[in-house]
């Protein structure tokens, strides 16, 4: 039987299997790129290039020409790209890109510009970008955004603009922005916050503003951004308070001032953020947290303070906030953190507390007890003081301590001054004291009504609990207590102020201001000098009232009985002879 002679492949069968091979449709693939490492991708990046390729496929869904020495964009050189999702330009020497350049990629979603020497963002650049979601402008020498720079931007979500000579942000550079729900501004040259132009961005949910050379954040400053849930305000260093309206207008759930030079919380700043979850204040110089000034905020969970200047949490500094679970306080100067603290210490799920020089007395006996179940991070707290446990991690003391360990020493008065004290009004008047215990106890005064005193004012306690009154008046008189006290126990001293009135200088009235001749202004006088004054003149006026009467009774005595006699004269009306009075007229009767 015959065979049949073989065929000859068609010649078209080779082009059909380049034209089905990734990447090498529509158009073939540039000689200097790779079109065969990822589907739909032309992949060009530090090829020296200094302008795009030709023929490059129609299809192409990713192109990234990082890395070469492209200057310039022109209009048409990419808009064949229809189907284009990616464009990755980063890290050329772009300084022009002329509006309209962008024109034809209607489905791009992603363009990377960082790295490059664009200078000013005008209107038109970005026109035809209608799909746009994330545009990365970063390391670029921009200064200035110009209004209506992202103007064809309805669909951006997320725009990094750091690293950047940015010093002018014109009001309206951010208008068109509808879905912006990212922002970012980094390392610029910026000396205000361009408040008018974020106002512009209504669906802005996250803003990062970071190192930067702004010293102050004004009231109202972020109104417009009703939306914004999370605000980052990071290594400001000339940023040392918050001013109280700095933050109105946002309904904030995550706030990070990190790295800055705030000095204390800024309580007043922060109250009106009930739905805030989030704070994070670390590396700050701020010292204490002082007792119930966050109950403000409500449902708080999380407060992020390391690497700040810690050395106090008061008692009840976390009280009213009830989901309260996360508190990292790593890297301070604390010397204990007390139970009191928390509202409920069983709910506290993360406690950072590494770093700091934790004495480890009766103090601590809470956290021992928690240790098992508290989430302490990669470094667990150890002990700093007494000597005998110090480097001691608190994971490695076992649940049945040996005597001495995690023990206090109650406070008890060892030093005092007089316990009478006596002051002439006006005067100083100075009481002393002191008292040992472990923890060291600290001094409280009280004042005979029975109030505290305080730091400040004409009667104030001293640093070291020394009790001082300035200036001293009469109604200072009268006992003060000091009480010396630790979480041990406490113990008090009683001690006493006599105060001397001072008589005032001779000459002076009390009451009455009375001015004399030759004597420049009122005097006073006391009641004593006023008692004085009227005995002397009460005297001269008693014996002239004697001398008179008896006088008249002489007289009378020798006179006889006198007699009082009043004569009457009558004169009779007579008539007027007056022409002009209208008639006679009587005039008025004499006697």
């Amino acid at each position: 039987m015959a065979t049949a002679p073989k065929r000859a492949p068609a010649p078209w069968l080779p082009l059909l299997f380049l034209f089905l091979l990734p990447g090498g449709s529509c158009g073939g693939c540039p000689a200097v790129c790779d079109c065969t490492s990822q589907p739909r991708a032309v992949l060009c990046a530090h090829r020296r290039l200094e302008t795009v390729p030709g023929g490059l496929p129609l299809d192409t869904e990713l192109l990234d020409l990082s890395g070469n020495h492209l200057w310039g964009l022109q209009q048409g050189m990419l808009s064949r790209l229809g189907l284009l999702k990616e464009l990755d330009l980063s890290y050329n020497q772009l300084s022009i890109l002329e509006p309209g350049a962008f024109h034809g990629l209607q489905s791009l979603l992603t363009l990377r510009l960082q790295g490059n020497r664009l200078r000013i963002m005008g209107p038109g650049v970005f026109s035809g970008l209608s799909a746009l979601k994330l545009l990365d402008l970063r390391l670029n020498q921009i200064v200035l955004f110009l209004d209506r720079a992202f103007g064809e931007l309805g669909s951006l979500q997320q725009l990094e603009v750091g690293d950047n000579h940015l010093v002018f942000v014109a009001p309206g550079a951010f208008a068109g922005l509808a879905k912006l729900s990212a922002l970012t501004l980094e390392r610029c040259n910026l000396s205000t916050v361009p408040g008018l132009a974020l106002a512009r961005l209504p669906a802005l949910l996250t803003l990062r503003l970071r190192e930067l050379d702004i010293g102050r954040l004004p009231a109202g400053a972020l109104r417009g951004l009703g939306q914004l849930k999370e605000l980052e305000i990071h290594h400001w260093p000339c940023l040392e308070a918050l001013e109280p309206g700095s933050l109105l207008g946002l309904n904030l759930s995550s706030l990070a001032i990190t790295r800055c030079n705030l000095s204390a919380v800024p309580f007043q700043a922060l109250h009106h953020l009930s739905f805030l979850r989030v704070l994070d204040l670390s590396q700050n110089p701020i010292s204490a947290i002082p007792a119930r000034r966050l109950s403000a905020l409500v449902r708080l969970q999380e407060l992020r303070l390391s690497g700040a200047c810690l050395t106090s949490i008061a008692a009840h500094a976390f009280h009213g906030l009830t989901a309260f679970h996360l508190l990292d306080v790593a890297d301070n100067a604390l010397q204990t953190l007390e139970e009191t603290a928390f509202p409920s210490p069983d709910k506290l799920v993360t406690l950072r507390l590494s770093g700091n020089p934790l004495t480890c007395d009766c103090r601590l006996l809470w956290l021992l007890r928690l240790r098992r179940r508290l989430d302490f991070g990669t470094s667990p707290p150890a002990c700093a003081g007494p000597q005998h446990v110090q480097g001691k991690s608190l994971q490695d003391f076992s649940d049945i301590l040996p005597p001495g360990h995690f023990t206090c020493q109650p406070a008890l008065i060892r030093k005092s001054g007089p316990r009478w004290v006596i002051a002439e009004e006006g005067g100083h008047a100075v009481f002393s004291c002191s008292g040992d215990g472990d923890p060291a106890p600290t001094v409280s005064w009280m004042r005979p009504q029975g109030a505290w005193l305080g730091r400040a004012g004409r009667v104030r306690v001293l640093e070291d609990g020394t009790l001082e009154i300035r200036s001293v008046q009469l109604q200072d008189r009268g006992a003060y207590v000091c009480m010396v006290s630790n979480v041990a126990g406490n113990d008090s001293l009683r001690t006493w102020l006599e105060v001397i009135q001072v008589d005032p200088p001779n000459g002076t009235l009390s009451g009455s201001n009375i001015t004399m001749p030759g004597i420049p202004g009122p005097f006073f006088l006391d009641s004593r000098g006023v008692a004085m004054v009227l005995a002397v003149g009460f005297l001269p006026f008693l014996t002239s009232v004697t001398l008179c009467f008896g006088l008249i009774a002489l007289w009378s005595k020798g006179k006889g009985r006198v007699k009082h006699h009043m004569t009457f004269d009558f004169v009779a009306p007579r008539p007027s002879g007056d022409k002009n009075s209208g008639g006679n007229r009587v005039t008025a009767k004499l006697f």
